[in-house]
């Protein structure tokens, strides 16, 4: 009797003792050939054997444990080795996989694959080149019958030998693996992140197919694991803003089964961080409120992490830092502007200004414009009203030119108004027109309005220049009579008495005729005639206008 290496088992169990116990009953019975004792013993407590696994005969490298998916495959890295004297003399290996035992002898039966041909239950395939080491076997078709632990035997001629102390052990699931999606842990707005799904690939021949609601030009890619196992990945460059906090990616990962498909999805929900945003302010109670009064200013903001608030007044001096925290109440004695300044570690966002406004307030506009108004003169009106809140400045309205724009200006003293202004080009008509000027002063939801009104005074050279006589008509030549000439002139102020014109009465052809020009200013004047059988001359100054009077006898 003689005991081949393929019956030394590889790790204790209970067939163990009995082997002892065989092994010195054949120990005795050759007793007489002590040469053959010591090489059994030698066999026995190789430093391949497995009793502590420190120094197995096969070395064998599997994953250890793995999951399958029924109605799919497996496939199954593996790689082997050995230091033993036998192994590797000759060329010819075999891949050998057992079922639930590492013992060949106890369990025949258990034998499932052998790649010499010879057995093959599961129609397992040994992809790998065995000659090169290489052990990467197929299992096709799965079901929930093949979980069980599996032990590889590798024969190489003389060497026979189980890896028992790493055996694979392989579970086969009814459910598939829900994908993983992955991305860095701190997201920050403005940053620039790369999201990947993926899902694990137990038989890349038929990997999942990964669908997520992302951008959907993303290729799936599978990819081989540094411990021979496969995975199946989308992925995807986002730069993150501040819509992407509390955003739900989800991935699915199909995978392709006999009869059908079986489908698991993942979701993660964004956690990003990002600047203040929306950061407003409002006024309590809204309106003009009488000097004295108690207003609450507050201020909101969508923030994270959650902001911190800052108040500010608008002074002549510039911005005041008056407040800290989120409201600010205070008593007012004087209108003026304030906003917020919302804060976190990502950056900072300033309110719009609130108007506080007090009642009665002499907000009045004025309207401005040269002291000396002539014809033909080129001016422009300024319409300006005091503007104590810059960012919320009165509303200007005129009866000239509606096109005018309205401008907010920085006084010296750090104080502002606002203003519009219009050119225009002087004529007698603008003499006693009313230019008018309102202002609306915004203040919340109410506003304040002051109007103000200039009437212009004109200069202007002589107009609608006219004459008139009376009695009109035929007059007698042997009496008295009174002729009155009635005449009206517009011309510019300084000049001073009227200086009549030449009058000459020609008796001869019984014709008054009377030459004037316009005198100094508006006037109406009076001739009274003499005898029209008397020479009377009177005397007027400038240009003559004819007016002829017949006499009658």
């Amino acid at each position: 009797m003689f005991c081949s290496l393929s019956e030394i088992p590889t790790k204790p169990d209970e067939h163990f003792s009995s082997f002892i116990c065989t092994l010195f009953s054949l120990m005795a019975a050759l007793s007489e050939n002590v040469l053959t004792v010591s090489m059994l013993l030698s066999v026995v407590f190789l430093p391949g054997d497995a009793a502590d696994c420190t120094n197995p005969v096969l070395i064998a490298n599997t994953p250890g444990q793995m999951e399958a998916l029924s109605g799919s495959c497996l496939q199954v890295p593996c790689s082997f080795n050995s230091t033993h004297s036998d192994f590797g003399k000759t060329k010819v290996y075999y891949g050998i996989w057992l079922k639930n035992t590492d013992s060949l002898n106890q369990c025949p039966s258990c034998l499932i694959f052998n790649s010499s041909g010879s057995v093959n239950k599961y129609s397992l395939k040994m992809i790998g080149n065995v000659s090169e080491k290489n052990c990467t076997t197929l299992f096709p078709d799965l079901n929930t019958s093949y979980t069980d632990t599996y032990y590889l035997r590798i024969e190489n001629g003389a060497f026979r030998a189980t890896n028992a102390c790493y055996p694979l052990h392989i579970k086969v699931n009814d459910s598939p693996w829900s994908p993983s999606i992955n991305l860095p842990s701190d997201l920050k707005e403005h940053q620039s992140v790369t999201v990947t799904c993926s899902a694990f690939t137990p038989c890349p021949q038929s990997p999942p197919e990964l669908t997520w609601n992302l951008q959907q030009d993303s290729l799936n890619q599978t990819e081989k694991n540094t411990d021979g196992t496969f995975t199946t990945k989308l992925q995807e460059n986002i730069t993150l803003s501040d819509t992407h906090d509390g955003y739900n990616i989800s991935c699915s990962a199909r995978y392709p089964v006999v009869l059908g498909n079986k489908t698991e999805e993942t979701k993660v929900t964004l956690n990003v961080s990002y600047a203040p945003r929306n950061t407003s302010a409002s006024i309590s109670p809204s309106g003009l409120v009488s000097a004295g009064t108690w207003v609450k200013l507050s201020c909101f903001s969508r923030a994270k992490p959650p902001p911190s608030f800052t108040w500010f007044r608008n002074s002549k001096h510039g911005a005041m830092n008056v407040s800290v925290g989120q409201v600010y109440s205070f008593s007012v004695t004087e209108g003026g502007e304030y906003y917020c300044v919302a804060t976190n570690d990502l950056g900072n966002e300033t309110s719009s200004r609130l108007c506080v406004g007090i009642k009665d307030s002499p907000w009045s506009p004025s309207i401005n414009l040269p002291s000396h108004l002539k014809e033909h003169q080129s001016v422009t009106v300024t319409c300006s009203a005091f503007t104590p809140c810059p960012h919320s400045p009165p509303e200007l309205t005129w009866n000239l030119q509606q096109d005018s724009l309205r401008q907010t200006e920085k006084n010296t003293d750090g104080t502002f108004t606002t203003k519009i202004q219009e050119n225009i080009t002087l004529s007698d008509t603008h003499d006693g027109y009313n230019i008018r000027c309102s202002s609306i002063h915004p203040a919340a939801e109410k506003s304040n309005t002051a109007e103000t009104k200039v009437t212009l005074s004109v200069s202007y050279a002589p107009r609608n220049t006219s004459a008139s006589i009376s009695p009109s008509g035929l007059v007698s030549t042997l009496c008295f009579f009174e002729a009155t000439l009635w005449f009206s002139s517009y011309s510019e102020p300084g000049s001073h008495n009227i200086h009549p014109m030449l009058c000459l009465i020609n008796a001869l052809f019984l014709r008054l005729n009377i030459n004037r020009l316009s005198s100094s200013f508006t006037t109406r004047g009076r001739i009274n005639i003499a005898p029209v059988n008397s020479d009377v001359t009177l005397t007027f100054k400038h240009r003559s206008c004819l007016l002829d009077v017949l006499l009658t006898e």
